[in-house]
């Protein structure tokens, strides 16, 4: 069902047409902000209102997703939507994760201060500030955030020696 090549703005342009109110929190918040990476799957954690996840679920039918690793192909619902677990998905477009809380039960309103804002082809999207992804891959410290740490700190030196 996904592209061959995943194709994560066309995801976040969809979220941000609908007015889903979302943070990027993996590594392709990294990738929009300059960081020389590549990623498999885009990660983002959600307001989990009943309104937001309303929305939500609109996007998620007109991306296809359904549950990745499931054979049955489960569409999500507002069940699953609304708390702080992880739903991970494989849309049209490319492996999605949906994220109640990440970083020890931090949620949408916990993150947002950690946020800034990116323009994607005039839209505006959310994502976590390059500082606070760095500092939640060195909490995390599993082998996949180790590896990324390098090209985080120095694509935030350069933006520091550039300004």
């Amino acid at each position: 069902m996904p592209s061959e090549k995943p194709q994560y703005h066309e995801i976040l342009l969809r979220l941000a047409d609908e007015g889903v109110e979302v943070i990027v929190v993996g590594m392709v918040a990294a990738v929009l902000q300059g960081v020389p990476t590549m990623t498999f799957d885009l990660d983002i954690v959600h307001r989990t209102t009943p309104e937001n996840v309303e929305r939500l679920l609109h996007v998620l039918t007109d991306l296809k997703a359904v549950a990745r690793h499931d054979p049955r192909n489960l569409r999500p619902n507002a069940t699953h939507l609304t708390g702080p677990g992880h739903v991970l998905l494989k849309t049209r477009f490319g492996d999605f994760d949906c994220l109640g809380t990440i970083d020890g039960g931090r949620g949408y309103d916990e993150l947002l201060s950690a946020s800034v804002q990116v323009d994607l082809k005039g839209r505006v999207v959310r994502m976590l500030s390059l500082h606070e992804l760095l500092a939640i891959k060195m909490r995390a410290a599993r082998p996949k955030d180790l590896a990324a740490i390098p090209y985080i700190q120095s694509t935030i030196d350069e933006i520091e020696r550039q300004s």
